[in-house]
């Protein structure tokens, strides 16, 4: 077909793993760059449709959810389309990664799970920086850090995806 390229290779569903300021959303921006790839952030989605709703981990939660039940289709489709997908969404609990392994399920398509293994320090340095900065749309104080760190569990062999440690 004339005026529309075709995807290169198969289709990819893009996964990433790493506690908060590990470098998620810029892996994700790179992995976009390839021909035939999309970004589906969780933190641009959240912040448009919910932002105004959230400002504590349990609306996080809460509105999270609901995006999950619209971006799981969405995902599955593209990547049927013959679309990679870079999932800017944190796969950082067995639970979400149960999710994501829903839309590889459902598409067919083959995945890479990004685990970004980054030492807290350096989470905690690019944070500051990041909030500092104010171009990220949600601000994460070292408190909240803290909190959410405690729900990390990083990928097992036994959960079966194909990891990437970076």
């Amino acid at each position: 077909m004339e005026g529309f390229p075709m995807p290169l290779g198969s289709p990819t569903l893009h996964l990433l793993c790493g506690k908060a300021a590990s470098g998620k959303s810029t892996l994700a921006a790179e992995l976009g760059e390839a021909p035939g790839t999309v970004v589906i952030s969780e933190d641009q989605w959240l912040a448009a449709l919910y932002g105004d709703q959230m400002s504590t981990l349990a609306d996080y939660v809460r509105c999270s959810g609901k995006l999950e039940g619209i971006i799981a289709p969405h995902a599955a489709a593209l990547l049927k389309a013959g679309v990679s997908v870079v999932l800017d969404f944190h796969a950082n609990t067995r639970a979400r990664r149960a999710w994501m392994r829903g839309i590889i399920e459902q598409s067919g398509a083959d995945h890479r799970l990004h685990y970004l293994d980054v030492p807290d320090e350096v989470c905690l340095e690019r944070l500051r920086a990041r909030n500092a900065s104010g171009t990220h749309p949600f601000a994460v104080t070292e408190e909240q850090f803290a909190r959410i760190s405690k729900h990390f569990e990083a990928p097992s062999p036994e959960e079966g995806f194909n990891v990437e440690v970076r």
